[in-house]
């Protein structure tokens, strides 16, 4: 069976946005570029939210983008995204198609194709994916920043999720990459 693997970037004070969503903290160097890029190659297709897929999309197919981290738009790019909204209309992002019902039966099906996957952002996503129990793996990559509030990384969560810890990673930089695995 394949994995579902959250990937998020949060500050020390658990936001993963400003309160005026601003994303201009975040630390991304070649550090961190190399752990995105071997990240991507290890999983099969993509999971957004609508709001981080609106967000991703704008970027990620502009020539900017492409010149500044040309592995990582190539391979964002390429493969296979799947926005999870019950509004998003229309996606116009190659190889991108979306999911408006039966959230579960899809990923579990995805899933059992032997796919490993992965959420980008998305916290909504996260908090909904978290309380089914679908999430396998987590990893969370903690900034060197407090920002005093924002929007938290999980919100909504009905009860205790117990994880174990896979991995921590320091970066050079002050990133810290923490990896969880679920306890299901």
């Amino acid at each position: 069976m394949g994995k579902l693997i959250s990937q998020m970037m949060v500050s020390i004070d658990n936001f993963i946005e400003g309160p005026n969503q601003e994303l201009d903290w975040h630390v991304v160097d070649s550090e961190y570029n190399e752990y995105a890029e071997a990240m991507l190659y290890s999983v099969d297709a993509i999971f957004f939210g609508r709001i981080t897929y609106e967000h991703m999309a704008g970027f990620w197919t502009t020539d900017f983008a492409s010149e500044h981290s040309p592995v990582i738009a190539e391979k964002l790019n390429q493969l296979p995204k799947v926005v999870f909204s019950t509004t998003l209309e229309e996606a116009t992002w190659s190889n991108t198609s979306i999911i408006k019902q039966d959230i579960e039966k899809e990923i579990l099906a995805l899933k059992q194709s032997e796919k490993n996957l992965i959420i980008l952002g998305s916290s909504d996503l996260v908090s909904s994916l978290t309380e089914l129990g679908l999430i396998d793996e987590y990893h969370i990559i903690v900034n060197p920043i407090i920002l005093g509030s924002g929007k938290p990384l999980f919100k909504g969560l009905g009860s205790q999720k117990e994880l174990s810890l896979i991995e921590a990673k320091t970066f050079q930089s002050g990133n810290v990459l923490l990896r969880y695995s679920n306890k299901n």
